[in-house]
């Protein structure tokens, strides 16, 4: 016979097993919905990394000072962007904009000065508007040991000096002849060349004593020139704009480069190189 009490216990038992079951059940539910929830999470979160990431050519047109920094920006672009190549043509800020209002392809457009990038921007060629990225301040760029001891912008009016400048209607040659008229000191030079790496060229052939140059360009040249600062090159101090342009063929890419460039790991490059901040 059994007892009240045994058939307490067994029905008990009976409830704890189902409801112990039904836990497990509930469990096993909850985890596959996780799993479920974790699985659309993770597509979600590697489609919108696909979406980002980043492939093809970025064309860039740079000023000709540029192109040391932005040729080592380039290749770190090249390595956080795997499947991304960045091109550049450097030269004369005024005959890159020319190109491009012409209709040379380009993504990106860095200029040595706010006028010529105006040049680009008045013909509406530029998507948003233009950033000061750097600034560069001139400098004279003489013979390895300056053997013609020339120490100011007035010695270079000797005429037994060779002197070279940016032509004009180049940034360096605007800003050289702005720092001129501060000093009011009347200069001709034996050329005129259309970038600032064409006048440095010139010293470091022997072919001329000194030129106006960048701070950066004899920063870049090493011992092939020394360099001679000068006060008034502080009343001729060059901003740097840059901008992505309107018929850019890989906006994402160009807009990607243009942050490099002004983020602190890029301006860490163009500083190191002689540029000033913005």
């Amino acid at each position: 016979m059994t007892t009240p009490s045994v058939r307490r216990n067994r029905r008990t038992t009976r409830i704890l097993q189902v409801t112990g079951a039904s836990a497990a059940a509930l469990l096993a539910v909850s985890a596959c919905s996780s799993s479920d929830d974790s699985s659309g999470s993770d597509s979600a979160s590697s489609s919108a990394s696909s979406k980002d990431k980043l492939s093809g050519t970025v064309t860039v047109f740079a000023a000709a000072s540029l192109k040391e920094s932005f040729t080592t920006l380039g290749k770190q672009f090249e390595k956080e962007h795997p499947g991304t190549k960045v091109t550049f043509s450097f030269g004369g800020s005024d005959s890159l904009a020319a190109s491009i209002t012409g209709g040379a392809p380009a993504d990106v457009f860095a200029a040595a000065s706010p006028k010529t990038m105006q040049i680009v921007t008045d013909k509406g060629d530029a998507a948003g508007t233009p950033s000061t990225f750097v600034r560069n301040q001139l400098e004279i760029a003489t013979l390895p040991g300056n053997p013609d001891k020339v120490a100011s912008l007035k010695d270079l009016t000797n005429k037994d000096l060779k002197v070279v400048l940016c032509a004009k209607e180049v940034p360096c040659g605007a800003a050289a002849e702005k720092a001129l008229d501060a000093s009011k000191l009347k200069l001709t030079p034996v050329s005129y060349e259309q970038d600032v790496k064409a006048a440095l060229t010139k010293v470091e052939l022997k072919e001329a004593d000194a030129a106006v140059v960048y701070k950066t360009d004899v920063h870049a040249a090493g011992d092939k020139v020394e360099g001679v600062e000068f006060p008034e090159s502080a009343q001729a101090i060059n901003d740097y704009p840059i901008a992505q342009l309107k018929d850019s063929k890989n906006s994402a890419a160009a807009k990607a480069f243009i942050a490099l460039v002004q983020s602190a790991e890029g301006q860490k490059v163009l500083t190191s190189a002689g540029f000033l901040k913005p």
